[in-house]
Parts: structure tokens; C-alpha cells; sequence
């Protein structure tokens, strides 16, 4: 009796599953943004145009580099800040955000068709292994790396690799030959270039970029500064493009009072978010100069344009570069990633800094060059600030939006009375050849100096040591016989400033520069 019953029934249950099924079925495509439940997939025009290509063409063609092609074409539509990185390339700007990479932790140079090393990174792979400035590899494991078609990037890949991996290294020093295993580590890009005390309080700190260790670096050095003293500070953002955004807006954290707001993002896809103080911070109210150029851009003026909205700086320098746009990194199943710019930054006062861009990619980045042929470079009148976005700072200054930041002080760019063989001792590496030759001739004398500031203070560049620069110009054919007196002088500075890297690195060939820099020394006047 109860088999008949359920004969019965079973039908009637099986019709409510089917039904139920395909009701909850029906509801769950919402959870599948443009697609119905029977949903397939439409080839769009693109993918088949690649398919009739790879298929169809008379010749062989390289289809990652063509769809490389037209993914930058279509992102050239967009703005010249979206970018598609190739998976080549994605390690080395994925290490130069993180702020370090894998390798053995020395740099070098190539002269007379050798590498050589010119300068070894304290406590470092290589230091504990005992290279030392002046070896020349000439093997890197078993790839020889002398002669005459030396590709820098291929030796960079060859001594870079996985943390704990070893390589080995045969290198001349002297007459000897040597080999010796070197274990890969973790080696800094630091975002640091100087920090140091100038004098009568005034502390100076050189950013170069904005890395996930920046902040760290940055307080670092900050609160070094207090510790010998530091009332003012110059902090020199001259050159330097940006990064990550946090941790300039942590910067800017520890130089504003209070709960200030430090910036804010807007996107069509993004909603907005705000940028603000969260703590009491490190120097927060003693006086305060900021310096910046054209290439100074995104994260840095983020900071600077909070910096000056608060009237909490004062900016010393040029107009900036003019990116206000925010990019979000997408990894692709290829390795390769896409920057998508999916928001724009706006400073407290409301300012978007962005530069125009309808006009395409290439008259974007002309508009810098053209500032240096127009004059707006040598003088503050011809500064081309958009009058239709004008803004007014907490304390009633005028700004403007719509083209970077607009220095409180300007100060021109020096550029004349340089001929062909100045700009060629520049451009072809001899300054670097014959520091680097010089310190290994005289590294007694150059590592008896304390710091920079000893060595600035008693190093001397002799007539002598002239006669021999232009010597070693010569041999490529660069003749210094008639160049100017400023020439010289600037050349010689530039000279000296590059045997202080040789043995400070970055932070003693800025400090060196910085004696004979005209905005430094407006900096300075400004603080007085």
C-alpha cells in the first residue's frame, strides 16, 4: 500500500525539485555580473582578428608581441598613466615599489670593455665575501662577462636571483686572478639619497622616490636630524616621481598638527576615500621648505600639495610634473599586470593637479620638454598656471589646479653657456671614469675623511688633477681647451661630487652638489 502511495507521489516531487532547481537557478545569476543564467560567451571582434591572424597570415608572426600591441593601443585611448607591463619587466618595478631586490649587493661600471666594481655595499653579500672596489669580473658562474659587446642588463640578471641562491664569481684584482661564492640576500633600493645636518639647525633629507620602506627610511633619518639638533628642514623632493601613496601620506602625518586632511581618491568605480592625520607627528611645527622641479610628480604632490594647502611649507623650486591620477596594479595570467588608473587625487583646498591629456600621450610628455624652450624654466612669469582653477589655502593664499604645484619661490634653472664638449663630458660617462680611477689611486687619502662635510671642507681638485681630466677627455676626443670659466667650475664640482660617491655613495655625492645649488641656497634664505 504505502510502494502505490508512493508511485504516486514521486512525480509531484520531482516536478517541485525541477521547478525549484531552476527558480534558485534563475535568482543566482545576479551573482554573475552580465551574464544570464544560460549564459555564453561572445567572442569579441578583437580576439577574432587575433585568431585570423595567427591562422590565416601569409607570414610567422610573434603573437605575444602583437597582443602586447594592441593593448598598449587600446590603453593609449585612456590616459597616459594606465599602463600594460610585459611579465619581463613586471620584477624589476615590483622591486623597485617593495624598495629591494635578490642579488649580491654591488655596483658597477663598464671601462675599457670590463666590469668593474665601483662600489661595494657595506655588510652586504659581497662585502662578507671580500670584493672590493677596483675587482673586474670576468665570469659569473660559467657565463664569461669580459669583452666587447657587454650588455649591463644581462650582467644584472645574471648576479641577481633567489634569496639563499649562490653564485660564483671569477674576478681579476690586480694581476691575480680570483673566484669566490657569493650567497644572494636582500639588497635596499633605497628611496634615502641624503640626509645630514647643513647647519645652524637647518637639517636637509633627499627622497627619491616613495617605496614601501620609504616612511621608514624617512624617520630614520628624521629623527637622527633631532638628535643633533634640527629646528628647520629642507625636505628636497626635486627629481622624485612618486610611488606609493601611503606612505607619503604617512610622511605628511608626521608633519601636520592634529586631524588634518591630507588628500582624498574619487573614481567613477571607487568611492571616495579620505587621506587624514591620525597622529601626533615628528616635526609638526618647525619651519619647513619643500623642494620640486618638473620631474617632481604623484605621490610627491600629494605630499607637497598638503604640505602647502596648510600653508604648513614653503615650496621652493619649479612646477611640477602634474599627475593627479591613481593607478591600481592587476596581476594577468601570464605573469604580465596591467596599471589602471581608477581614480584621481584631490588635495584638502579640492585641487585636482592633473595636467590636461586629451590632446594624446606624446603632446603630454612634450609639454615638459616645451617648458624648458618656452622659458617658463628660466623665469616665474612664464609659468602657465590655469587661471579658471584657482584656489585659495587655509590661510588665504592663492593656488591653482589643473597643472602641478606651483612653487611659493622660484628658482630658474641653470642652463647657459654650456657647448658641445661640456654636455659630452656629461652625457658619456668620463666624470665617472675618473672618479672611479682617481679613488683607486688616492683611497688612502679619500677614506681618511670622516664624512662628507670633512671632505668638502679639505679636499682640494688641483690644477693638476685638471690637466689629467682633460687628458683622459682627450682619448674620446673631447677637447676642454676652450670651454668657459663657469664650465670648468661646474664640471670640477661635478668632478668632486662624483669621488665623494665613490666613497659615501649617493649621500656624499648630494651633499657636495648642494654647496654650488642655487635653490639650496634659496631654501636656506627662505629659512633665515
Amino acid at each position: 500500500m504505502n510502494n502505490k502511495k508512493l508511485q504516486v507521489w514521486l512525480p509531484l516531487l520531482f516536478s517541485l525539485t525541477l521547478i525549484a532547481g531552476i527558480y534558485i537557478g534563475f535568482k543566482m545569476r545576479d551573482d554573475f555580473p552580465g551574464k544570464s543564467f544560460f549564459y555564453m560567451e561572445k567572442r569579441r571582434p578583437v580576439q577574432e582578428i587575433m585568431d585570423l591572424i595567427e591562422n590565416k597570415y601569409v607570414d610567422e608572426v610573434k603573437m605575444d608581441a602583437l597582443a602586447d600591441t594592441a593593448i598598449q593601443a587600446m590603453l593609449n585611448k585612456l590616459d597616459p598613466h594606465s599602463v600594460f607591463i610585459p611579465a619581463e619587466q613586471l620584477q624589476g618595478i615590483n622591486e623597485d615599489l617593495a624598495g629591494k631586490f635578490f642579488g649580491i649587493g654591488v655596483e658597477f661600471n663598464v671601462f675599457d670593455d670590463t666590469i668593474n666594481v665601483t662600489n661595494v655595499l657595506q655588510d652586504g653579500p659581497s662585502f662578507k665575501a671580500g670584493l672590493q672596489t677596483g675587482d673586474k669580473f670576468i665570469k659569473v658562474d660559467d657565463s664569461a662577462v669580459a669583452g666587447t659587446k657587454i650588455d649591463g642588463e644581462r650582467i644584472r640578471r645574471l648576479l641577481r636571483g633567489d634569496r639563499g641562491s649562490e653564485v660564483v664569481i671569477s674576478f681579476l684584482r690586480g694581476t691575480e686572478m680570483k673566484k669566490v661564492t657569493i650567497k644572494r640576500d636582500a639588497i635596499p633600493l633605497s628611496s634615502l639619497d641624503a640626509s645630514y645636518m647643513i647647519g645652524n639647525g637647518v637639517g636637509y633629507i633627499k627622497l627619491n622616490k616613495f617605496s614601501q620602506e620609504t616612511y621608514n627610511e624617512f624617520m630614520v633619518a628624521l629623527l637622527a636630524l633631532k638628535k643633533q639638533g634640527l629646528q628647520k628642514l629642507i625636505l628636497d623632493l626635486r627629481g622624485n616621481g612618486g610611488g606609493v601613496l601611503d606612505e607619503a601620506v604617512e610622511i605628511a602625518d608626521e608633519l601636520l598638527p592634529g586631524d588634518k586632511l591630507i588628500t582624498y581618491t574619487e573614481g567613477k568605480h571607487v568611492a571616495k576615500k579620505e587621506y587624514r592625520c591620525r597622529r601626533d607627528g615628528q616635526f609638526e611645527t618647525g619651519p619647513l621648505v619643500v623642494m620640486a622641479d618638473e620631474g617632481t610628480a604623484s605621490a610627491s604632490e600629494v605630499l607637497i600639495g598638503a604640505l602647502q594647502d596648510w600653508d604648513r611649507a614653503t615650496v621652493v623650486g619649479r612646477r611640477s610634473f602634474g599627475k593627479g591620477l591613481v593607478q591600481e596594479q592587476f596581476d594577468l595570467s601570464d605573469n604580465s599586470a596591467l596599471r589602471l588608473t581608477v581614480a584621481r587625487y584631490y588635495t584638502p583646498v579640492g585641487r585636482s593637479i592633473q595636467r590636461p591629456y586629451n590632446n594624446g600621450e606624446k603632446a603630454y610628455y612634450e609639454e615638459i620638454s616645451k617648458r624648458f624652450h618656452d622659458g617658463e624654466t628660466q623665469s616665474a612669469d612664464s609659468i602657465k598656471n590655469d587661471k579658471t582653477k584657482v584656489y585659495k589655502t587655509k590661510g588665504g593664499k592663492t593656488v591653482y589646479g589643473g597643472g602641478g604645484i606651483t612653487p611659493d619661490y622660484f628658482v630658474p634653472l641653470d642652463t647657459s653657456g654650456y657647448g658641445i664638449n661640456t654636455a659630452r663630458v656629461y652625457s658619456d660617462g668620463i666624470i665617472s671614469n675618473y672618479a672611479y680611477h682617481f679613488y683607486l689611486q688616492h683611497s688612502s687619502q679619500l677614506n681618511g675623511y670622516k664624512n662628507p662635510g670633512e671632505f668638502i671642507k679639505n679636499f682640494s681638485f688641483t690644477e693638476d688633477d685638471w690637466k689629467q681630466f682633460s687628458m683622459l677627455a682627450e682619448k674620446d676626443s673631447v677637447s676642454l681647451n676652450t670651454i668657459s670659466p663657469k664650465e670648468k667650475e661646474d664640471i670640477s664640482n661635478r668632478i668632486r661630487s662624483s669621488i665623494a660617491r665613490q666613497v659615501w655613495r649617493t649621500e656624499g655625492m648630494v651633499e657636495v652638489l648642494n654647496t654650488d645649488d642655487n635653490a639650496i641656497k634659496k631654501a636656506l634664505e627662505v629659512l633665515q
